[in-house]
């Protein structure tokens, strides 16, 4: 049996939904590392995926709290600086249902800024993140997930989605791929 790459796997449909979906026709995977992370618990409840913006508010670099000033550690992911880190709980996320998956793909890269400037998009509200309804945002992403597949989505690049982890290792061995450490906040050196 061989090894099947997740990561790779994953941003290659990460890559084709920009492509294809004009709504996500701004994310820039190259810029994007894709990621994942062994879950914790082997419940089936829980988060699925995170997004990481790699910036703060309006893309800036630096943010000013209390009294400090702060940037994130640097991701150099293929060569080029990540704006963001989208990671994936494993088994979790493979072991959720086929439709679960896809939109929880949709949920995270519509998190990416509009701008594409390391910072997530914020909606009007105190739940800028989520338009003030988790339920009502994932109803949308679902939406978005139709769409694609009519949109003439390729089988090649679903087909892993369609397993659970499981029968994915059944089928082509150990599930392998990038492991990225979240990036920490690090004070800015103070001149002088």
């Amino acid at each position: 049996m061989g090894q099947f790459d997740f990561c790779e796997a994953m941003t290659g449909l990460c890559e084709d939904i920009s492509r294809r979906h004009p709504e996500f026709g701004h994310v820039q995977m190259p810029r994007v590392a894709v990621t994942f992370a062994q879950a914790r618990s082997p419940v089936h409840w829980g988060v699925q995926a995170r997004l990481t913006p790699l910036r703060f508010e309006g893309g800036r670099s630096t943010e000013h709290r209390k009294g400090r000033l702060w940037t994130v550690q640097k991701v150099l992911h293929r060569g080029q600086e990540a704006l963001y880190v989208l990671t994936f709980l494993l088994p979790r996320f493979l072991n959720l249902s086929f439709d679960e998956k896809l939109v929880t793909v949709f949920h995270e890269l519509y998190h990416i800024s509009p701008d594409f400037n390391g910072d997530i998009r914020r909606f009007e509200g105190a739940c800028y993140v989520h338009t003030g309804s988790q339920k009502n945002y994932d109803r949308q992403m679902g939406v978005f997930a139709e769409q694609y597949l009519k949109l003439g989505a390729p089988e090649r690049l679903l087909g892993f989605l369609r397993h659970d982890f499981r029968s994915l290792q059944q089928q082509v061995g150990s599930v392998v791929g990038v492991r990225i450490h979240l990036p920490r906040l690090v004070p800015v050196p103070r001149a002088g």
